[in-house]
């Protein structure tokens, strides 16, 4: 089995998951089965109690595992689904080192950092690659060499390199910043010289170094690389700035990505290159030329003085691969949804967009800004997409303002509301009182039954899904169903045993597509296999 390590230099948020993924995607353009792996440096177990406006989007697998938003860009990518056993973080490679030490598992031994922490990384990493028989595992290493963080990893990789059987089944990519001072008119490759040799003095030499840089670097610094790195030239590949992150593997595989890895670790090929599919994507990217103006309701965009995405990117990609398999550009304004509460009258902006999304959430903050945009967009007709909290909320606002039950809202904004329309689990109530929160939510996929002659029937075309991805603690309060459905909401997915409301929607007849899932689409969304709820959102705003 052969395992390429990805590591970064000079500084962090210069896209080491997406060039892992793009890596992954060349070697699987030429037939090799390929897995990919992330290395999360916090000592978190898991990712789900992490505030996504400082650490991004918590990306839930298919297992219920919550995870770094990495393993959506390596699915999203290979068009796979990867098993939990592929994301690991300090705090998962300790917490299983202390239960086998507290279960004699090291015989009374003096358990250390070396060899078994370490030890116990090594594993999980052939693990991924046995359980999904790859021939090749890429592992990205999160943080940047030399972060204390993250030297117990780059360790583990040394003693694999150094254990393997042979020199060609470890491979070590790092990928780096280039500056460009405009005032100095020049690249500077210091940074990067000082990077490797940080990483040198860890025991490793990467074997390819990828130049994160605003142009592509040229000869020149690619020469002055490779001779101070100790890296030949032609492992020097550049990785500019591009308008799409899907140009990324054709950019690699022009400057001879696949070429150098299959070299360095003596693979065979098992077909011709073939990224045809992958380029036809990237060709609706460039060439579509029909706009859809897209407002993201949320309220985790700002850090500081800041505004980030990264906390939708799932909805973000999907929301693209939807639009550009349709041949539209979609322009996605982000919208706080706080501003609708300052001002009521504020929500009459929404009227330029030609679609409306809400994603999840938590907590009370914007709630209200929420409720007002769905009032907006169910009253002015604009196609609502509403997923989980905004399907909750879709849920509240119809029930306030056409079923007429005043007060209606969720008990987890309003313990005390006369109307509890979105109510506790009650498997949830249990581990709430206890203060049991990581890991304790309804997570990953559950079956869901579709009924006929509805809009998720026609976005779907079947009238069972069992991939969709959950994340929550809340669900819409059964007693209220017939009371909502006898004013036109149409409760059009549902649990196997009909007891969880998956899918909401109102009827064409009343509203073009104003649809809310339970579930987040937003995770089994691909560029070659858009999901279909976007699908048909997309559809709607081209009408």
């Amino acid at each position: 089995m052969k395992y390429i390590f990805v590591f970064g230099g000079v500084m962090s948020g210069i896209g080491k998951g997406i060039a892992t993924s793009s890596i992954a995607k060349v070697i699987q353009a030429r037939g090799h089965k390929v897995t990919a792996m992330k290395i999360d440096p916090y000592v978190n177990v898991d990712a789900g109690t992490m505030n996504p406006t400082e650490h991004g989007e918590v990306f839930v697998m298919e297992s219920g595992l919550e995870t770094d938003q990495d393993m959506g860009n390596y699915e999203r990518f290979l068009d796979i689904t990867l098993p939990p056993g592929n994301y690991m973080t300090t705090g998962s490679v300790y917490q299983t080192v202390i239960e086998r030490e507290r279960n004699l598992e090291y015989k009374g031994k003096c358990v250390q950092i070396i060899p078994h922490v370490t030890g116990e990384v090594i594993q999980k990493i052939k693990d991924a690659g046995k359980n999904t028989n790859a021939d090749v595992v890429t592992i990205e290493v999160g943080g940047t060499v030399g972060d204390y963080e993250n030297h117990l990893f780059i360790e583990a990789a040394r003693q694999m390199k150094l254990q393997s059987n042979g020199d060609n089944n470890v491979l070590f990519v790092m990928l780096s910043f280039i500056p460009y001072p405009k005032k100095i008119g020049e690249m500077k490759t210091k940074p990067t010289q000082q990077a490797v040799r940080l990483l040198n003095a860890a025991g490793v030499q990467p074997d390819i170094i990828i130049t994160r840089s605003e142009q592509g670097i040229d000869d020149k610094r690619k020469e002055k690389i490779a001779l101070l790195c100790n890296v030949k030239k032609e492992a020097v590949i550049s990785a500019p700035d591009v308008e799409s992150i899907y140009d990324i593997p054709l950019n690699f595989e022009k400057d001879g990505m696949s070429d150098v890895v299959v070299d360095r670790l003596n693979l065979k090929d098992k077909k011709e290159k073939d990224l045809t599919d992958w380029q036809g994507f990237v060709d609706k990217v460039h060439n579509s030329k029909k706009e859809v103006k897209i407002g993201v309701i949320g309220k985790y965009f700002n850090t500081g003085d800041c505004v980030l995405s990264d906390a939708y990117i799932s909805v973000i990609e999907a929301i693209k691969h939807a639009a550009y398999n349709s041949n539209v550009v979609p322009i996605i304004d982000w919208i706080n949804a706080e501003k609708f509460e300052k001002d009521s009258k504020s929500t009459d902006s929404l009227s330029q967009y030609d679609g409306i999304i809400v994603p999840g959430g938590f907590g009370s903050r914007g709630v209200e800004g929420i409720i007002a945009s769905i009032k907006f967009a169910r009253e002015n007709k604009i196609p609502y997409l509403g997923l989980c909290y905004g399907m909750q909320l879709l849920v509240v606002e119809f029930a306030r303002n056409v079923v007429g039950l005043a007060g209606a809202n969720t008990v987890e904004i309003d313990s005390g509301t006369s109307h509890n329309v979105i109510d506790l689990m009650e498997e949830q109530k249990a581990n709430l009182k206890k203060g049991i929160y990581g890991a304790t939510m309804r997570l990953g996929a559950y079956p869901c039954l579709i009924k006929d002659n509805t809009i998720a029937y026609e976005a779907y075309g079947k009238d069972k899904i069992t991939n969709e991805r959950h994340r929550h603690r809340f669900e819409v309060n059964n007693t209220y169903i017939e009371r909502l459905e006898a004013k036109g909401l149409i409760f059009s997915g549902t649990s196997p045993d009909n007891k969880l409301m998956e899918i909401a929607e109102l009827p064409k007849i009343a509203h073009p597509f104003m649809v809310g899932s339970q579930f987040h689409p937003e995770f089994t969304s691909t560029p070659l296999n858009p999901n279909p709820l976007f699908k048909g959102f997309i559809k709607a705003l081209k009408k």
